[in-house]
């Protein structure tokens, strides 16, 4: 059985937040419809969206790192969101494991939200429904499109190709090799819902330096005469005039 997911990799995600805009203007002009934002500037602004990227710090000072997380919905395989609806309005595709919400049939209670373990349904405060992220489920299906323009907006958006789409059921997708390679692990597994997006885990990458490969260079402003007056005075500068 086909399962699309989203595979990120922390280790190249900038923060940027491309994905985030990208998504959000893709499905306010898609068939999500327009997605809210309310008092966007004033002291409590109110707003959905599908994908949002958290920043934190990690480590103890000066051992320190910020990691840039993206979390939207984990398209689970065993969706506890789906069971608990009482109208049937989540569901989740046969065809290819999207988990997606009917707005027809949503009535807006929140049941979905307090089984999502990962916080991943939004309600839109304007129109009462529940929404979330849906794969760009009409780009990726348009056969009007070329083939490469068929995968999620963020996707797309990405500048540091941090992340890859795919299915990982198939063994010789990109992202099911992703996964393997590099460690690919789900987030909060405990909780028995077997998400389908994976994440790839930060690593260390050592640069090497060797010492015949450096070249020493003067400042050109130096070179050419340029250089301030107060450097010619200064003794500290490394580059003073002698």
């Amino acid at each position: 059985m086909t399962q699309l997911a989203l595979v990120i990799d922390l280790n190249v995600c900038v923060g940027c937040h491309a994905c985030v805009t990208s998504c959000k203007q893709w499905n306010t002009s898609g068939s999500a419809g327009a997605l809210v934002d309310l008092n966007p500037y004033g002291a409590e602004p109110n707003g959905t969206f599908f994908n949002r990227v958290q920043t934190f710090e990690v480590g103890q000072y000066p051992l320190t790192q910020t990691v840039h997380f993206p979390k939207s919905c984990l398209h689970c395989e065993d969706p506890p969101c789906v069971p608990v609806c009482p109208t049937g309005a989540s569901y989740k595709r046969v065809e290819d494991g999207i988990v997606l919400v009917d707005y027809d049939k949503c009535i807006g209670c929140k049941y979905c939200s307090w089984a999502c373990p990962y916080g991943a349904r939004e309600l839109d405060a304007e129109r009462k429904v529940m929404t979330k992220c849906t794969l760009c489920v009409d780009r990726i299906t348009d056969n009007t499109l070329p083939e490469r323009e068929r995968k999620p907006s963020c996707v797309l958006a990405c500048p540091a190709n941090a992340r890859l789409f795919g299915d990982i059921h198939d063994p010789e997708s990109t992202v099911s090799k992703a996964i393997i390679e590099r460690g690919g692990y789900q987030l909060m597994p405990e909780w028995g819902t077997n998400p389908s997006n994976h994440y790839l885990p930060r690593r260390r990458t050592d640069i090497r330096i060797f010492s015949e490969d450096l070249e020493r260079a003067d400042n050109p402003l130096k070179i050419d005469g340029q250089m301030p007056e107060h450097a010619h005075r200064d003794p500290g500068r490394e580059d003073h005039a002698t």
